[in-house]
């Protein structure tokens, strides 16, 4: 079992920046891929960047490429979403979720998402 608690989001206004937390737990975290994902008013989830919890490889989506960054703290079991240059359309609901692969496999696990706002 893994437990994800997402923190970090609020309102801000475009060309500010956030960073996103998730804190994980779980005896096998190691062996997991952390990923994030959101979800905007009326459009389907989109994936965002993904980390591995044991190596660090890390892959980020095109539309966010050069603005978002991915980066994890195993110390204290936490991954982070730094998010620069925030616009209006990052306007959504962000969710932090597990899975075994880093290149396949199905998310299991979710937490329960944090609200990112941003005004123009």
């Amino acid at each position: 079992q893994v437990q994800l608690v997402e923190s970090g989001g609020g309102l801000v206004q475009a060309g500010g920046s956030l960073r996103l937390s998730c804190a994980a737990s779980g005896r096998t975290i190691n062996s997991y891929t952390l990923g994030w994902f959101r979800q905007a008013p009326g459009k389907e989830r989109e994936f965002v960047a993904r980390i591995s919890w044991n190596t660090g490889t890390s892959a980020i989506a095109d539309s966010v490429k050069g603005r978002f960054t991915i980066s994890r703290d195993n110390a204290k079991n936490t991954v982070y979403l730094q998010i620069d240059n925030l616009k209006p359309e990052d306007t959504a609901v962000y969710y932090c979720a597990a899975r075994i692969g880093f290149y396949t496999g199905r998310y299991d696990y979710w937490g329960q998402g944090t609200q990112v706002t941003v005004s123009s």
